[in-house]
C-alpha cells in the first residue's frame, strides 16, 4: 500500500498540536517535517524544540528532513527530538557514509535526498546504510510548486539500483492524485504532501484521494 505524508509546512502552525492529532485521525502514516536553515534553500522552518513539543501528540513517525547546510551539527539534535526518521541531502554531507552511520548509532532510520539536478549515481556506495530514498520532485525551499516530470525516470533508476534491498523510495514536491499516480508507477512507495492535503480541509479525504 502506499504510504502518505503529510508535510506540515502546509498545516496551520498557530495551531500545530491540533493539526498533527488530525492528520493522525485522518490515516497518515507519518509525518513529514521539513528541516529548512536559509542557507541550503532559501526558506526558514522548524528546529527540534517544535519538534519536540508535538511528539507527545501522535504516535504516527516523524520523518524529519533536513534541507540544511551542515547537517552532521543537527543530527543528534533531532533524534533527541524525537525523530523516527531523519533524511540528509547527498549535495549537503561530504562524507554521506559517516553520516548515515550517525543516524544510525542515534536509534534513527536513515535517509538520503537528492535534489532534482543531482544523480542517482551519489547513491551507489551508501545503498547498505540507507533505509529510504528521498526523491525530490521539485527544487526544496517553498511549497506549492510544480511537480518536475524528469524525476520519474530517476526513481525508476533507483528502483532498480536497489534491488531486493529493504529500501523504500519517498517523493516530495508538486504531489497530487495524478502526479502522485505517476510516481508510484515510476517505482515509489511514500508520497509526502502538502497542499493536496491540507486543502479545503478535508484531511481525510485528501489523503484517501492520494492513496
Amino acid at each position: 500500500m502506499v504510504l502518505v505524508a503529510p508535510s506540515i509546512l502546509s498545516a496551520n502552525f498557530a495551531d500545530l498540536k491540533n493539526e498533527i492529532i488530525r492528520l493522525e485521525e485522518a490515516g497518515a502514516d507519518r509525518i513529514h517535517i521539513d528541516v529548512m536553515d536559509g542557507n541550503f534553500v532559501p526558506n526558514l522552518t522548524i528546529g527540534p524544540a517544535v519538534v519536540k513539543a508535538i511528539r507527545p501528540y501522535t504516535k504516527l513517525p516523524f520523518d524529519v528532513h533536513l534541507m540544511v547546510k551542515n547537517p552532521d551539527t543537527m543530527i543528534a539534535w533531532f533524534a533527541n527530538a524525537g525523530a523516527d526518521i531523519i533524511t540528509v541531502h547527498a549535495e549537503a554531507c561530504p562524507h554521506l557514509d559517516k553520516s548515515l552511520d550517525t543516524i544510525r548509532k542515534l536509534g534513527c532510520k536513515a535517509g538520503v535526498s537528492l535534489n532534482p539536478a543531482t544523480s542517482e549515481e551519489s547513491l551507489k556506495y551508501v545503498l547498505d546504510k540507507v533505509d529510504q530514498i528521498l526523491v525530490m520532485t521539485v527544487n526544496p525551499g517553498f511549497g506549492g510548486q510544480t511537480f518536475l516530470n524528469a524525476q520519474l525516470a530517476k526513481i525508476t533508476k533507483i528502483k532498480q539500483m536497489i534491488g531486493n534491498r529493504n529500501i523504500q523510495i519517498e517523493v516530495d514536491g508538486g504531489i497530487n492524485p495524478l502526479t502522485g499516480a505517476e510516481a508510484v508507477a515510476a517505482g515509489a512507495d511514500i508520497l509526502v504532501a502538502g497542499t493536496a492535503v491540507f486543502t479545503g480541509g478535508d484531511y481525510q479525504k485528501n489523503i484517501m484521494a492520494l492513496r
